[in-house]
């Protein structure tokens, strides 16, 4: 691989990363779309900040970033306390205008300027080795990987100092505030963090990725396990995985990469959609599968142990009658009526359905029930 090819793909694992670890609190306070909202109202504050100081380069366009990212929380936190709707329309209704002010702005204010919306959505990292980092003549890396690793750190000790907090505000908020701590603060720090995030990547990826990177891995990640740190963990490896699988995606259709990092993340999701041990659709349908066989068995048992010792015992527990008996499909019953026999739950007499000493016993804890 050339040099450019591994500062690309370097960007592109440290973005990867940076968006997971917020992401993953997003998707558990069900707040996934807030990533959507933030990573598009920002560019108002990107563009009121150079307004401001007439430099791209200046860090005040990540702080008017982060101050608007907080705006947009808190509108939809006004709007959507009036109860007059819910929160995803809230959503709906404030990261439009407020991206469409600064579409405006971009092109009746700062058409000479390179500024450009499409850019923002879209970005472009193959650029992201041409623009360097070089302090007095020294060649340190691209400015992305820079800027990306120094907010990917900034994520990382802000998720290990409030770890507590956050997993506490994020499954248990009553009992958070009840303990002293202030959800409100966590929560609107937690934006903050969100929106130096996705206005760092802006340049490297543009939103569009952001997105997919904050919300893809994360909800992967939810589907492979309970528990938070390993969910912190796996989200930034699907998250790294899919952006080198985008990567070399995109070389080998020759497209935009960008497009293909998001691509690889929904596939990523789909695959682990379906294939996940404990949620997958799959594992779903075997479980509910399992879980109609073991009722109808313990109904097969329930019914001979009703009926053993009596009069009618003789028809009712004749192999051939129990679909009649308990109004199933005759296929059906004779596919019960062979998985019990073959788990040693009930034997064949003489052309009757005996219980056996395990099937009794089941029967008797499932009627119990």
């Amino acid at each position: 691989m050339t040099s450019a090819q591994v500062d690309v793909l370097l960007v592109a694992v440290v973005v990867a990363a940076a968006c997971a670890i917020p992401g993953t609190f997003l998707v558990l306070r069900r707040m996934a779309m807030m990533s959507d909202a933030i990573s598009h109202t920002v560019l108002l504050g990107i563009v009121l900040a150079f307004f401001v100081v007439a430099d791209l380069n200046s860090p005040i366009l990540i702080i008017g970033a982060a101050l608007v990212g907080l705006l947009t929380v808190g509108l939809v936190e006004a709007v959507s306390r009036t109860g007059l709707v819910r929160q995803d329309t809230a959503i709906g209704l404030v990261f439009p205008a407020l991206f469409s002010i600064a579409v405006i702005l971009i092109s009746r204010l700062a058409g000479n300027v390179h500024l450009d919306s499409d850019a923002v959505l879209l970005g472009e990292i193959a650029f992201a080795p041409f623009n360097r980092f070089a302090p007095f003549g020294l060649d340190l890396g691209p400015v992305a990987l820079w800027v990306m690793g120094t907010i990917l750190v900034v994520n990382l000790a802000c998720t290990a100092l409030f770890f507590k907090e956050l997993k506490l505000v994020t499954f248990d908020p009553a009992l958070a505030a009840a303990l002293g701590f202030s959800p409100a603060l966590v929560h609107y720090g937690l934006m903050a963090v969100v929106s130096v995030t996705a206005v760092g990547a802006f340049d490297a990826v543009g939103s569009i990725l952001v997105v997919a990177l904050m919300v893809g891995p994360p909800a992967a990640a939810y589907l492979l396990t309970d528990r938070l740190p390993r969910m912190l963990g796996l989200s930034v490896v699907i998250g790294a995985v899919s952006a080198v699988g985008g990567y070399w995606l995109a070389r080998l259709l020759d497209t935009n990469i960008a497009g293909s990092m998001a691509t690889v993340v929904g596939v990523v999701f789909t695959l682990i959609l379906l294939f996940a041990p404990p949620r997958g659709l799959v594992a779903s349908v075997r479980r509910r599968r399992r879980q109609r066989w073991t009722f109808a068995s313990q109904m097969l048992l329930i019914h001979l142990a009703t009926h053993e010792g009596t009069a009618a015992e003789a028809d009712e527990s004749r192999p051939d009658h129990m679909h009649r008996h308990m109004r199933w499909p005759a296929e059906f019953a004779d596919q019960v009526i062979q998985t019990a026999t073959e788990r040693g739950l009930v034997r064949l007499d003489n052309e009757q359905l005996r219980l056996t000493a395990q099937g009794r016993e089941i029967a008797r804890a499932a009627a119990v029930r």
